[in-house]
């Protein structure tokens, strides 16, 4: 089925392709259209952003982009769909709550597409008797740290049922949770995760080597601009290509903007940061379907923009 699913999606991109390749309209000489784009935390994945900033990509599309930390992928959809963020860097989980709940918000790119969370521990907490009818802590119920909590749980042969979740928004307070024995486990993705790691908390369970697929990182519109503000939207994505593939092509420059951004002054772990970012990040922000097939059905592709170096689906996204 997979495999169907994927051939047909190649065949809508291709055909559609052939008639609606659209190039990203020049940035009129005007003032620049200011955007609000929230993520959920700062992370590695949120780098393309970042460089796309910085670099002045964003400006020469006639953008300003304001990058807020909304502490949680779930809150930030939700504040997406009352209108109050332009774009969002979220999770397919807090897309399909939002829209569960009578939303309407659609995946248009992808930052990462496997899951990037590793899973640890408070001290004397190793094994899954020692985590039954503890605490895990969560960014926000409904985000990827929540949803992937089952996956964790199932390697452990536990459920949901077995533990206590609770929200305590981002990566850093939920290491220090974990370590003061707050709470007795909870999941953590880079940079946060190597100064788990170099500290000595224990790693209970680790997702990343599995490479599961998922859009863990979407970037996401609402469906109304998706139509209304399609000419926008593209500038944004166009920007956001270029962005990442700065950061892939000079080393050097994006460390310098994640120790910026995510405040990393250790070498080492901005090194695995940065290792991290380039192994996993697409470089076109293209979802793929094998990572949105857990949740979600493609539709035909509505829109492309054509960037310097490739062509990108600015898709229509239906959620189960």
């Amino acid at each position: 089925m997979q495999t169907s699913i994927q051939s047909r999606a190649a065949g809508t991109f291709a055909a559609v392709l052939a008639l609606l390749v659209l190039g990203a309209h020049p940035a009129p000489a005007q003032a620049p259209i200011e955007l609000k784009a929230g993520i959920s935390d700062p992370v590695n994945t949120v780098l393309a952003w970042y460089m796309a900033r910085d670099a002045g990509f964003y400006a020469v599309q006639g953008l300003k982009v304001e990058i807020v930390n909304m502490h949680g992928g779930s809150r930030g959809a939700a504040e997406l769909q009352a209108g109050r963020l332009d774009i969002m860097h979220v999770g397919l989980s807090s897309v399909i709550r939002v829209n569960r709940a009578g939303g309407d918000i659609r995946l248009i790119g992808s930052l990462a597409n496997v899951i990037r969370f590793t899973f640890f521990s408070a001290a004397g907490v190793k094994s899954a008797a020692d985590l039954k009818g503890g605490v895990i802590g969560v960014s926000t119920f409904g985000s990827e740290s929540d949803s992937t909590v089952t996956l964790a749980l199932a390697r452990l042969d536990l459920t949901r049922n077995d533990v206590t979740l609770k929200e305590y928004g981002g990566g850093s307070r939920r290491l220090a949770a974990v370590k003061a024995g707050e709470i007795q486990a909870t999941p953590i993705n880079e940079p946060t995760a190597s100064m788990a790691r170099e500290q000595g908390v224990n790693v209970l369970v680790d997702l990343v080597p599995e490479q599961i697929p998922w859009v863990f990182s979407g970037i996401v519109a609402r469906r109304g601009d998706v139509a209304g503000r399609r000419d926008v939207l593209a500038r944004f994505l166009k920007a956001t290509i270029e962005g990442n593939y700065l950061a892939l092509a000079d080393e050097r420059q994006a460390k310098e903007v994640l120790a910026k951004e995510l405040k990393i002054s250790d070498p080492k772990i901005l090194d695995i940061t940065y290792n991290d970012f380039k192994a996993l990040t697409p470089p076109n922000t293209e979802p793929i379907a094998a990572a949105a097939l857990p949740s979600m059905m493609i539709l035909p592709c509505v829109a492309f923009i054509r960037s310097t170096r490739h062509l990108f689906c600015l898709g229509r996204f239906s959620f189960a």
